[in-house]
């Protein structure tokens, strides 16, 4: 039936375009998703390859004993990489040509390399955070840098949080912490770039007076899909007052609203294939009136309405099959090209990556597979079970 003649002509142009509709919307979806999978893969890379797997804190400051404690624990726990203290608070950076309200964290220099990036984003300068000639290090991110019209060598000001305090009610003149520019980072991460300052421990405990406490600590660990079970892990051995995060959800906003971004075009994309379907039930249903000749005679020949509905439903697949290999082997032919050509490029003087990213995922496949499947099953079920209602002798009367 599916490539028999007939009669209505433009019932093939309906298959065609069913066939069509099917591919296109096939295609469509597996580009969209790897294109939303290769943005996924770049931004985690992006911050994990700046921020710590879990962090640990509290909304007060934790005592030495208290961050000991915590250390055990974490050292018990198998698979960590390394782990660190840190200090953290917002303070405003002082020059003689501008300031700005900064995130400022105070950071083990011997450590810290092995609990974030920090040390291998450094592009200018180095890593050097303790004390010299009386002034501590700084490090400053590349926008942050060029904001304050800073280089290597220069000296800032910080005025801290408890400072303004002590203005404001009219004590004492705020006190200024000088610093020396140490070094210039940069994350690709435009915010971080432009709003975080990293200067050492015990500078951070004396700017945001805090004696010898700290904000929290921060880990690495060697398996990063492991990070939500440790959470869990630690949670059971650590205080119920502290709070643990993993890189999930410190930045969780930011991937929800990319997963939401994700299925939304997953469903819009879908919409194409179910106007594809659309046209293959008129299609299906065409092709049943215009063989009511052929099921009357099949099922007075005792051939049961299952079957009946069988021959119709097997019509309707093949169609979608059609449509969704050949959608599927399109869009891996431009991911393809993609990957190795990098057909759509991006301004590199505006993005961090030089052509739109792509990663497969089988599980994309499987998705769009059952969705175009099952599309084209529900299209072809209504035609089936009108062909397998027709009653032999109203098909045969006029015969």
């Amino acid at each position: 039936y599916l490539l028999s003649k007939r009669n209505i002509r433009f019932t093939n142009v309906i298959g065609y375009i069913s066939v069509a509709g099917i591919t296109i919307g096939v295609a469509a979806l597996l580009i969209a998703l790897s294109v939303f999978n290769g943005f996924n893969g770049v931004v985690t890379s992006v911050l994990l390859g700046f921020d710590p797997h879990l962090r640990i804190e509290t909304k007060g400051a934790l005592s030495p004993d208290q961050i000991s404690a915590i250390e055990k624990v974490v050292l018990r726990s198998p698979g960590v990489k390394a782990f660190s203290p840190f200090i953290s608070g917002k303070a405003m950076i002082v020059t003689k040509h501008a300031n700005k309200v900064v995130y400022l964290r105070g950071v083990d220099e011997a450590r810290i390399g092995s609990v974030s990036g920090l040390q291998e984003k450094i592009v200018l300068g180095s890593l050097a955070l303790s004390d010299s000639d009386g002034i501590s290090g700084i490090v400053l991110g590349a926008n942050l840098a060029d904001r304050m019209a800073s280089v290597v060598g220069d000296e800032v000001s910080i005025i801290s949080p408890t400072g303004f305090q002590s203005t404001f009610s009219g004590t004492a003149t705020p006190p200024m912490h000088r610093f020396r520019v140490t070094g210039i980072y940069e994350s690709n991460n435009k915010d971080y770039d432009a709003s975080y300052a990293y200067i050492s421990l015990q500078a951070g405990q004396s700017v945001f007076e805090m004696g010898e406490t700290y904000s929290g600590l921060e880990m690495r660990i060697t398996d990063l899909s492991e990070s939500a079970s440790m959470k869990s892990e630690l949670a059971k051995q650590l205080s119920p007052d502290l709070t643990i995060s993993t890189w999930y959800d410190l930045h969780r906003t930011l991937y929800v609203v990319m997963n939401i971004e994700r299925w939304v075009a997953y469903v819009l994309l879908s919409l194409i294939i179910v106007v594809a379907t659309f046209n293959m039930l008129g299609l299906l249903t065409m092709s049943v009136i215009e063989k009511q000749r052929d099921i009357g005679v099949l099922k007075s020949m005792g051939m049961t309405s299952r079957r009946i509905i069988r021959i119709f439903m097997v019509e309707g697949m093949i169609i979608g099959t059609i449509g969704t290999m050949l959608g599927l082997v399109i869009g891996l032919g431009v991911l393809y090209l993609q990957v190795h050509l990098q057909l759509f490029r991006l301004d590199t003087s505006v993005y961090i990556i030089p052509a739109i990213p792509v990663e497969i995922r089988w599980a994309d496949f499987v998705s769009i597979t059952v969705a175009s499947l099952g599309l084209s099953w529900l299209a072809s079920y209504y035609p089936a079970r009108r062909a397998a209602a027709t009653l032999p002798a109203e098909a045969l009367r006029w015969e």
